[in-house]
């Protein structure tokens, strides 16, 4: 089977890491994955296209100019022949509207995974309520967590439609990663603690800088830092120097060696007003590290209270310094919270076991996309990727 993501990145985030976990798992075996990444002229994150070429995954950029540009269309239609695509995979509603509108035609076999929406402003929400139409004329649409499932069948997308998938991580990065950013940063000998998301409103990320002038308070040697970018980067650095504490925190904006970023903390914090469930949190998880999260989205079902991590509300900084500073003074629990994390990501979280729900997904893509074509053309079709 050939399967073609689409996507329009911003950088290495939970979406990325999805597609090149599930790449990795899908070329080891009988099938290829190919991508098609977005070359955005206002934006040309090209970090995904970067790291699937060097890793031997077959990519190819999309020139796109503007949200909704024709071309790329016609470059996407172009793309999935070329490449003999049996599925076509998108992420994302600017590659769900896109891909719909080169294929929709052709009675390819399209499957979108919905990550999350973050609905912040009238632009984003405009084109969230865009793709969740869209949607409805998908073959198989994959929602990753309850919520984003239920926002699905409540804008429309028939249930048999819809599966929920659980993001999974390829587990064998983490167990070889040097702790090299402590050294890098000069903070040898420093507790660390760290936070990897987007800079955006909805990561929490000033909620994570109130908590960590908190635990400087009563810790002034703990360091802190922050591995993302976006569009937030002025308006926190600001605060940072507000709240005094810029000889504590950095602001690494794009961090390449991931598990060497893990590898070198000694508490993890998602501080997220809202959330699906993030990927940093199970690379966080599989390199056994302690975790202190907010009770938000899917988040509670792999941070179990007190036993692979530390729960707290969203929107507290008061209670995120003070579950922190019990992690930090206690180095036993951290030691039982992260391996109990390990365990339990090995158990249901691999890349293995999502990559097979999501082959199960690809199946009955092609299978309804058959009998579309066998309504349209008047006589029986096969199935395609059958024999790939």
């Amino acid at each position: 089977m050939r399967i073609l993501h689409i996507i329009s990145s911003g950088g290495m985030y939970g979406a990325e890491a999805v597609i090149l976990n599930m790449s990795r798992t899908l070329n080891l075996g009988p099938h290829r994955s190919m991508l098609g990444v977005f070359s955005n002229s206002s934006n040309p994150n090209l970090q995904l296209h970067e790291n699937a070429t060097k890793e031997g995954i077959e990519s190819y950029l999309i020139p796109c100019n503007g949200q909704i540009d024709r071309k790329a269309i016609t470059s996407i239609r172009e793309l999935a022949q070329r490449t003999g695509a049996d599925v076509v995979h998108a992420h994302g509603y600017k590659a769900d509207i896109c891909a719909f509108f080169a294929l929709r035609a052709s009675g390819a076999s399209l499957v979108s995974t919905c990550h999350t929406w973050y609905d912040n402003d009238r632009k984003v929400f405009f084109y969230g309520v865009l793709d969740r139409l869209i949607l409805r004329g998908y073959a198989r649409v994959v929602a990753v967590s309850e919520d984003v499932r239920q926002r699905l069948l409540k804008s429309g997308v028939k249930a048999n439609k819809v599966s929920m998938i659980r993001n999974g991580i390829d587990l064998r990065p983490f167990d070889r990663a040097a702790a090299v950013v402590r050294d890098e940063l000069g903070w040898s000998g420093c507790p660390l603690v760290g936070l990897v998301g987007r800079l955006s409103v909805e990561k929490g990320v000033d909620i994570f800088l109130h908590a960590a002038a908190r635990v400087l308070a009563h810790c002034p040697n703990t360091k802190f830092v922050v591995a993302g970018d976006g569009p937030d980067r002025a308006e926190l650095d600001t605060l940072i120097d507000k709240l005094s504490i810029r000889d504590n925190v950095r602001m690494l904006g794009r961090w390449d060696d991931m598990p060497a970023f893990y590898a070198s903390l000694d508490v993890m914090v998602s501080a997220s007003r809202q959330e699906g469930l993030p990927i940093a949190i199970l690379e966080g998880m599989a390199s056994r590290l302690p975790l202190v999260a907010t009770a938000v989205g899917e988040v509670p079902t792999v941070i179990q209270d007190g036993r692979t991590g530390v729960l707290v509300p969203a929107e507290d900084p008061e209670l995120l310094a003070a579950a922190i500073l019990e992690l930090l003074r206690d180095p036993a629990k951290r030691e039982r919270v992260g391996s109990a994390a390990r365990q339990l990501v090995e158990d249901d979280f691999s890349a293995e076991r999502m990559t097979a729900d999501y082959l199960r997904v690809y199946e009955d893509a092609i299978a309804v996309a058959a009998k579309g074509r066998e309504r349209r053309d008047g006589f029986s079709v096969a199935p395609r990727g059958k024999t790939k």
